[in-house]
């Protein structure tokens, strides 16, 4: 069975990560050619989707969020499923770090999370004043079908997210960049309910560390977490990672309604408090960070 070592983040956090890089250096073995699909087994199983066909991806990464919030305006979703972030890195910690997408390209789960009060926490029709909109609203949300589920999406290619892991460890700066656009999911809101877009992603920059925020937010703080490594080092682990930001800002919604939207975009920005400014907006991502070098995941094919 393999034992993990455990190790404290503290102020000898560089120290500890470069003898951990150093252990995944030397578990690193030849490969002869790269295989359309790949298959790693045992504990490499979770790096699947890794871009081992890159040859300028020298390690894979999978980061799981598993709890945390998104704060959009005065609407609080809860982090209660899975979030998988997945792909390489090409030179990891150097200063030319970047960030390769999944091979299949399902580089950011789209993972639903419910949206608390659904339907009837969004919009109470008969709040509504004006006639024709108040008529709108009933027709699309006083139905059975009320549940709304609010699903965070990659809103540009993966070559645009931004990863810093020396940042990351340190808690100093941004750790991770991400575009995204949220999208809000019912039948009877249509399929083109968005906050944000691939042409206006709301573009988030996570860090570890402490945020400084405009006002009304004030500073919140997140944490590099602990390194736990496989007794081989090839397998890193940062377990008990906190992500934060309250700094962005998010646009107006978009297309809820389908034909309707022109009446009832403007009733979901109201409730919602949409478009909402720098300050009034908070993502928390809590969960763990696996790295391990690409050959030594080829290796266990």
């Amino acid at each position: 069975m393999i034992k993990a070592k455990k190790h404290q983040m503290s102020g000898r956090t560089l120290t500890i990560l470069t003898s951990i890089v150093a252990a995944i250096g030397m578990m690193a073995v030849a490969s002869s050619a790269y295989a359309v699909e790949h298959h790693p087994k045992g504990e490499f199983v979770p790096f699947a989707d890794c871009p081992l066909s890159n040859p300028a991806v020298n390690d894979c990464l999978v980061a799981t969020t598993t709890g945390g919030e998104f704060v959009i305006g005065k609407e609080k979703v809860p982090i209660v499923s899975p979030i998988t972030l997945q792909g390489g890195i090409h030179a990891f910690l150097n200063a030319e770090e970047s960030f390769v997408g999944a091979e299949d390209g399902n580089t950011l789960s789209k993972t639903p999370q419910k949206v608390p009060g659904g339907l009837a926490g969004l919009v109470k029709c008969n709040e509504i004043s004006n006639f024709l909109e108040r008529i709108a609203c009933e027709v699309v949300f006083e139905n059975g079908v009320t549940g709304v589920n609010a699903t965070t999406e990659l809103a540009a290619p993966a070559t645009s997210i931004g990863l810093h892991t020396l940042n990351l460890v340190t808690a100093t700066g941004t750790a991770l960049s991400l575009p995204v656009k949220v999208h809000l999911e019912n039948p009877f809101l249509g399929s083109s309910c968005y906050i944000g877009s691939n042409a206006h992603p709301v573009v988030i920059e996570f860090t570890t560390g402490t945020t400084s925020p405009p006002p009304p937010n004030k500073p919140i703080t997140g944490n590099p977490g602990e390194f736990v490594s496989n007794e081989a080092g090839s397998i890193v682990t940062i377990q008990n990672n906190t992500l934060v930001n309250n700094s962005f800002a998010a646009p107006g919604a978009e297309g809820c309604g389908g034909l309707f939207a022109f009446l009832i975009d403007p009733i979901i920005n109201s409730k919602i408090g949409l478009p909402a400014a720098a300050g009034s907006n908070t993502a928390i991502l809590k969960g763990s960070i696996k790295i391990a070098p690409t050959e030594a995941v080829k290796a266990s094919e």
